[in-house]
């Protein structure tokens, strides 16, 4: 897992219950047609029959035919997919998620075998047999009871002659036309990605930062991603089939060529590939150490969009982050540093609230470069940093000279984030703020609220989220 890993779908949750419900509809419907074959049971059509007699056991009928037993296939796959995409198993074991998702390969090929069986059939010889009809050498139907038929000969009338014998045929499974055109285009685009991700990058250096954060720089010809993207990245030597998504700190601007992204170990996945690009003995340090060494084979596919690419679409932008989520904002601060006056971004809140004071050791020194800089081109509006610590334990603050821009910006407690939405629409009126927020749901369930209650005439504000794991 990694500092900003995203969930794969979002609202994957929601969306998946929303498939289990139909599910249970479908299934249930199909039982109560394994019923209905077995009491059912016709001896005037036997063509139309699923059952084998009247009064089959529904199990049998099920577990005995192509359709039931490619429905408790898929059946099965759907729950393992349902089960292992819980949030308490891809924090814990991704490797469960990841495998399982996968197996939806095998979920299309059956479903294409779901349709062969031929349980629904329709009638071929309607105008020869039209319904009712009765042939020539057989009388007509009987009922039940004498009462019965007395009323349906008279409803009937005179009954209807038959040419032939009812025929039926089952129909022409359709599953492939609607599914072939998606899955092909789905092909394309992964072999596409394949290509794309298949030259291995050059890993420059590997800094260890503090609370089990490493930062990797890479090296990739031709790629040019945006700020704000975010990029998959395949180690061979952890796994060969996983990909995590990992947002991009830095990218290439026209003084560098490297890209860099910032990995917690929170996994197995992460920790091992920390343990591949330092080892061990050398995580004795505190504070960010490179080292050199021979580092594993990586692969990078991307960069993909995401809504922190918006930031500088507006003229102001409130980025807030909690803990981990601050990775999509570094590489916005890491282009303002190289050059702000390209973009439309004219005022930057930039809001990140952590729970250890270590942590705001891994992006410090950038935020007071780009502090420093805005301040020698006389733009000292440009950016403002707001750094809260929620942890009253052991009260600490920035002690070191050249972190002093950020000591006195930093506040001990939770945002009071009505106060903060008051300020800025005061300061930024009839102008449209966009907020994008990184962090816990709560907090994002929060701002989206604020942002809907304190858009007005004068101030808009427009919510835009990143979504992580």
């Amino acid at each position: 897992m990694g500092l900003s890993l995203r969930s794969w779908v979002t609202n994957e949750g929601g969306k998946h219950c929303v498939l289990v419900v139909w599910v249970v509809v479908h299934v249930s419907a199909h039982l109560v047609n394994a019923v209905s074959f077995s009491v059912r049971f016709s001896d005037e059509f036997p063509d139309l029959n699923v059952a084998h007699y009247r009064g089959q056991d529904p199990r049998v009928v099920i577990l005995t035919t192509v359709p039931g037993i490619t429905g408790v296939l898929l059946v099965l796959i759907l729950f393992l997919m349902f089960t292992a995409s819980s949030h308490s198993i891809r924090v814990c074991n991704y490797e469960i998620f990841w495998y399982t998702h996968n197996l939806f390969i095998l979920f299309y090929i059956i479903m294409m075998l779901h349709v062969l069986g031929g349980t629904l059939k329709y009638q071929t010889n309607v105008e020869a047999h039209p319904p009712g009809c009765v042939l020539a050498n057989q009388t007509c139907p009987t009922s039940s009871t004498p009462k019965e038929e007395k009323r349906a000969e008279s409803a009937r009338g005179s009954p209807t002659m038959c040419n032939e014998e009812a025929k039926f045929q089952a129909h022409f499974p359709q599953t492939w036309l609607w599914v072939s055109a998606p899955l092909c285009l789905y092909c394309a685009e992964r072999v596409y990605r394949y290509v794309r991700g298949s030259a291995p990058v050059t890993v420059v250096s590997v800094t260890r930062h503090p609370c089990d954060v490493i930062e990797v720089r890479m090296l990739k010809s031709g790629f040019k991603p945006r700020p704000g993207q975010y990029i998959l990245l395949n180690c061979p030597s952890v796994s060969s089939f996983e990909n995590h998504a990992f947002t991009l700190t830095a990218c290439p601007t026209q003084n560098k060529d490297t890209f860099g992204i910032h990995i917690r170990v929170l996994g197995d996945w992460t920790k091992s590939f920390s343990q591949l690009l330092l080892p061990e003995s050398e995580h004795s340090e505190i504070l960010p150490m490179m080292h050199q060494q021979r580092y594993p084979k990586l692969y990078v596919d991307g960069p993909f969009g995401s809504p922190s690419e918006e930031v500088f679409h507006y003229e102001v932008s409130v980025c807030v982050a909690g803990g981990i989520g601050v990775t999509p904002f570094a590489c916005v601060l890491h282009t303002l540093l190289d050059d702000w006056r390209h973009y439309k971004l004219q005022r930057l809140y930039f809001v990140w609230v952590c729970r250890e004071l270590q942590c705001f050791y891994w992006f410090a020194e950038l935020l007071c470069s780009l502090y420093h800089k805005l301040w020698e081109e006389n733009r000292p509006d440009f950016l403002n940093i707001r750094l809260y610590l929620t942890s009253t334990h052991k009260l600490q603050n920035l002690t070191e000279e050249k972190y002093r821009p950020l000591s006195s910006r930093l506040l001990i407690g939770r945002p009071r984030w009505k106060l903060l939405f008051q300020e800025i629409g005061k300061a930024n009126q009839h102008k449209k703020v966009g907020v994008f927020c990184c962090g816990p749901k709560s907090v994002s369930r929060e701002l989206h609220k604020l942002c809907n209650t304190f858009s007005s005439s004068a101030t808009t504000f427009e919510y835009n989220k990143e979504s992580f794991s």
